[in-house]
């Protein structure tokens, strides 16, 4: 995966990588009540053969230091879906700018599927 040249100073660069900041907007959006799950995103090939689950549920446009991030999920029955896109949108914003001072421009959040409790569950 290609690396995102971010910050140069007097003593180096900083690089991090798109993988990196997947697995934060990852770890973000399950901390979502009514994430049931992240799930794959089956675009292309690429997208699944070598690479991390939170890379597949997760596509990463980084351009001029300014990140697209578009979000793959199966929410929990009965949730409201606007509220839990929008809880999704701003909590992967906040999260991922703060912990690597990348600007995200827009987080897409892709509903692909809706998680059913099984009968044995509801004991």
């Amino acid at each position: 995966m290609e690396e995102n040249k971010y910050k140069e100073t007097a003593v180096g660069s900083l690089r991090i990588s798109e993988e990196v900041i997947a697995t934060i907007a990852a770890l973000a959006t399950k901390e979502i009540e009514g994430v049931a799950e992240l799930a794959p995103n089956m675009g292309s090939i690429k997208n699944i053969l070598g690479r991390s689950s939170a890379a597949k549920a997760l596509k990463i446009e980084l351009s001029d230091d300014v990140a697209t991030i578009d979000v793959y999920v199966h929410l929990k029955y009965g949730t409201n879906i606007p509220d839990v896109a929008s809880s999704i949108q701003n909590n992967v914003k906040s999260t991922v700018q703060n912990m690597t001072g990348i600007a995200v421009s827009k987080v897409n959040v892709n509903i692909t599927g809706i998680a059913f409790e099984d009968a044995g569950d509801a004991e």
